[in-house]
């Protein structure tokens, strides 16, 4: 395949070319010969956003198997790769979704984020209850493409499971002590699901999850819109693991992008009002911004740009071992060519304008 450029990128302090060749970034200098894929003039380009927290976007379910509908959603956002992320639902519902044909236009779908159902009903938050259960690894064997499992590890059976299961563990919706967690990263969990929330607080004597995360320095997914985790939270996380290890989420569900009303998201109903999404009795049921709006949130906080972008590209791609998230040679050429507001220009995808 021939060589596409991508001119006058301003990237890491300076203004380069990035050439393209066969979906992989090839060379990248001030100037390079060959055919121009487009002329950024000038504009930031930062690696393609990964989001491995996502429900649903723009009133497409992943529940649904609306996976190609939110992958092209996705890519006008900033977002090149993503984990479908679903909720507690039944067996059934699970075995059906993960076993759909992947999208191949959008947003790339690197595997699914299960989210349950083996969790704990103490911190269900917006899951539904119905269909929590106890962790069984020959059930979780009927499930396909699984690439990450939230698991509450203070429940029967969880520390079993986490070692036998063959993808990633993130504890969540956990009721579980300390001890308890470290525990479980003992036995191979590699991250917290949304910190924070659905999970105990980190107390001085008593640090729970957040605190067992922090002395093993496991990954860390945050929601930082705003709403989920106050700005000194968000900060005090950021300074305790560091842009390496917290990876930034959306967390979006069904109503994100849509205008304020009454939707259904995981069986339960869910209202938007002013852009927050919400139970009827009040709690959070869910992200309602694209993972590009918690970058720009976390600068604001007063994160560097560069850590906030690393948050939300480099660090989740490293969290699941993916040829992505960085701008470099041999890296898939998934970027985003942003204004000086930080909003979407354009979204390239394995080297193709999309």
């Amino acid at each position: 395949m021939s060589k596409k450029v991508i001119k006058n990128a301003f990237y890491s302090g300076s203004t380069v070319d990035i050439a393209v060749q066969n979906g992989v970034i090839s060379e990248i200098a001030p100037c390079i010969d060959g055919d121009v894929l487009l002329d950024a003039k000038g504009k930031v380009v930062i690696p393609g956003l990964i989001d491995t927290h996502l429900h649903a976007f723009g009133g497409y379910d992943v529940l649904d198997g609306e996976l190609e509908k939110i992958s092209l959603r996705l890519a006008k956002e900033g977002t090149t790769c993503w984990l479908p992320t679903t909720m507690t639902v039944s067996v059934e519902e699970l075995e059906k979704v993960s076993n759909m044909p992947l999208p191949t236009v959008g947003a790339v779908v690197a595997g699914f984020h299960f989210e349950g159902p083996y969790i704990s009903p103490k911190r269900k938050g917006a899951q539904n209850e119905a269909f929590i259960k106890k962790a069984d690894i020959e059930e979780f064997k009927r499930f396909k493409n699984v690439k990450r499992i939230t698991v509450a590890p203070e429940e029967d059976g969880a520390v079993e499971f986490i070692k036998a299961v063959d993808c990633q563990v993130s504890l969540g919706h956990t009721d579980c002590t300390y001890e308890e967690a470290v525990k479980a990263i003992e036995a191979g969990a590699e991250c917290l699901t949304h910190t924070f929330n659905a999970m105990p607080p980190i107390l001085h004597r008593a640090p729970g999850p957040i605190g067992a995360a922090v002395e093993k320095g496991i990954y860390a997914e945050l929601i930082c819109d705003g709403n989920h985790v106050s700005k000194a939270a968000v900060l005090a996380l950021y300074k305790m693991l560091g842009a390496d290890r917290v990876m930034l989420i959306s967390d979006t569900i069904r109503p994100a992008g849509c205008p304020d009303g009454k939707y259904s998201s995981g069986g339960l109903d869910v209202f938007m009002k002013d852009g927050v999404a919400t139970l009827s009795d009040g709690v959070l049921a869910g992200g309602s911004q694209p993972l590009l709006y918690g970058v720009k949130k976390a600068v604001e906080f007063g994160i560097p740009f560069d850590d906030a972008v690393k948050m939300a590209s480099e660090t989740p791609a490293k969290s699941l071992g993916l040829n992505k998230g960085k701008i470099a040679v041999g890296f898939d050429a998934d970027m985003v060519i942003l204004d000086g507001d930080l909003n979407v220009c354009e979204t390239i995808i394995g080297g193709k304008v999309i």
